[in-house]
């Protein structure tokens, strides 16, 4: 049996409501599980992985370092359409820096995230077996 693709596509803003971070704690759950998973970021989604956040002043508890553990769990597949970037005035030097260990290439350190357009992301969302948004 074939494993299911499962895709996240977070469009929510980090903090304000609770579903980044939900979103966030749904994908670790299921890299437990060792499930094929890629996330995207698309529209406001794209603050979510933006370097140096505060949330100082708004009472929320920041949770952005999180994303960097997302490598440990085998979450390399990450899409940020270009378009969300352009939209906001972000480029990808805006982004953190997220990266996985390629065991295949003496534990190298690679990059996760991939800019692509939005067409290249509608192929990428036709790819997958599941879609869940956030």
């Amino acid at each position: 049996m074939a494993t299911k693709k499962f895709m996240y596509v977070n469009r929510k803003a980090p903090y304000g409501t609770v579903y980044a971070l939900e979103a966030l704690e749904v994908v670790l759950i299921a890299a437990a599980f060792e499930q094929d998973i890629s996330l995207a970021f698309i529209d406001d989604g794209v603050y979510q992985i933006t370097k140096e956040q505060s949330t100082d002043g708004i009472g929320m508890k920041n949770f952005s370092a999180t994303y960097k553990a997302l490598g440990d769990y085998d979450i390399n597949k990450i899409y940020v359409e270009k378009e969300s970037l352009d939209d906001r005035g972000l480029t990808a030097d805006d982004l953190m820096p997220l990266v996985w260990e390629d065991e295949d290439d003496d534990w190298a350190e690679k990059p996760s995230i991939k800019i692509v357009s939005r067409e290249e992301m509608a192929a990428v969302l036709a790819a997958q077996d599941v879609h869940y948004s956030f």
